[in-house]
């Protein structure tokens, strides 16, 4: 089996590497691809992935090139988890839209639009040059924002999944606090990528107790601290929110911290760099404890097992993942990409019912699934008009004023990655 990550140079690789080393039976990669422009910073964590596996006695060979076209030649899957402008381009996504008194991030908001219109293109051509290597390889989407790339993805036409790792996050946060196996626990996880809510904690499958009430009642205040939200809102709600819904929830709050302090990509910026004076260790063969505060916890079992479910492998028969609504959410499109658990296989992920949705959620679900579409029209068509009708559409923007003042600071800040521009 041959695997390939594109943006392989990134210091994530080494956690996904580690899982790969540590889930051999329930993926057995022969050769693994990375595949970086960066080709300097490439070595280095290709030099790393090879002692990692050969730590662990894997036996996969480890190939690091900057050739696309040669690194995706005959792959089973292609994982991709690339940043078009890199740390700088995502720190201009964290801090001008702060200027207007909106919330500065690289995955929603003013600034996640920015990301999705460097994006897009880039995905799109990366995948047809997949198929055209390969027409039957599955393209695993682990780039921001997700959602909104995976729908361009699968609306070109493309085998493609979306993967994040909030959910298992959340399954082995609570598997531990119930002191069970995280296989025991399946999420009742509703929304879109990075706007999701834990309506139910069930044991044993879809069908199991659902023991999410016991988990806020003896938990609420520990969950709460970590989500960085009252846990009056945890109790009121009955649910567990992403910690992305902190930006809607509590947003002038959220704004009034971010202007008083380093953007996070200042702070990954700078993660980075010592990561990769550690990768250049030949000593080094195993992933450092600091790679855990660069984010992507548990992304490698992620991957794994949604490889090995699309592979036909031993993956779990359940997963969280991006894909077509396809009814699964009642009030979206068919074509929405949604962030659900789903049966995966061979044939691709095929999401589980989902019980009704509480109109609280609901309501923000559909706002939101309106934004990506007219996101994934600007990031496709260009034009500041279609720039401003997502911008205006986001309810963390809705102001006229503010959509025209960001979008015209949008364009400002990603005019050479925006052909339109």
């Amino acid at each position: 089996m041959k695997l390939t990550v594109v943006g392989g140079g990134s210091t994530y690789t080494p956690e996904l590497i580690d899982g790969f080393a540590r889930l051999r039976d329930t993926l057995p990669v022969e050769e693994l691809v990375l595949v970086d422009p960066a080709t300097e910073r490439l070595e280095l964590v290709g030099g790393l992935a090879r002692r990692i596996l050969a730590r662990q006695d894997h036996p996969a060979r480890v190939v690091t090139t900057a050739d696309l076209d040669a690194g995706v030649a005959d792959a089973d899957a292609v994982l991709l988890q690339l940043r078009v402008g890199g740390q700088a381009a995502r720190n201009e996504d964290e801090t001008w839209p702060l200027e207007c008194g909106c919330v500065g991030q690289e995955t929603t908001g003013a600034g996640g639009l920015a990301k999705a219109l460097r994006t897009v293109p880039v995905v799109l051509d990366i995948a047809e040059r997949v198929r055209r290597a390969n027409p039957d390889a599955w393209i695993i989407d682990f780039t921001n924002p997700v959602g909104i790339v995976t729908r361009a993805l699968l609306k070109a036409g493309h085998r493609a999944v979306g993967l994040c790792n909030v959910a298992i996050g959340f399954q082995r946060r609570f598997a531990g606090l119930l002191g069970v196996d995280p296989s025991e626990v399946h999420l009742d996880h509703v929304g879109l990528n990075h706007l999701t809510w834990e309506t139910g904690v069930r044991l044993g499958g879809p069908e199991g107790e659902d023991v999410l009430p016991k988990l806020l009642a003896e938990h609420g205040g520990p969950l709460a601290e970590t989500l960085h939200l009252p846990r009056a809102v945890l109790d009121r709600l009955g649910v567990v929110p992403s910690y992305y819904l902190r930006y809607y929830y509590a947003h002038d709050e959220v704004v009034r911290e971010l202007r008083t302090k380093p953007s996070r990509a200042a702070e990954v910026a700078q993660m980075e760099r010592e990561l990769l004076r550690m990768y250049a260790d030949p000593a080094l063969d195993e992933k450092p404890e600091l790679l855990a505060r660069r984010g992507g916890a548990y992304y490698s079992e992620a991957a794994v097992d949604l490889a090995a479910g699309l592979l036909g492998g031993g993956g779990s028969t359940y997963q969280v993942v991006n894909t077509y609504n396809n009814g699964t959410l009642p009030f979206l499109p068919d074509d929405a990409v949604v962030e659900v658990q789903a049966a995966v296989g061979p044939q691709g992920a095929s999401p589980l019912p989902v019980r009704p949705v509480d109109p609280l959620y609901a309501g923000l679900i559909a706002n939101v699934t309106a934004y990506e579409d007219l996101a994934l029209d600007a990031a496709l068509r260009g034009g500041r008009e279609r720039v401003f009708r997502a911008l205006l559409a986001h309810p963390l923007i809705g102001q006229f004023e503010y959509a025209e003042t960001l979008t015209d600071r949008l364009i400002a800040h990603n005019r050479e990655h925006l052909a339109w521009a």
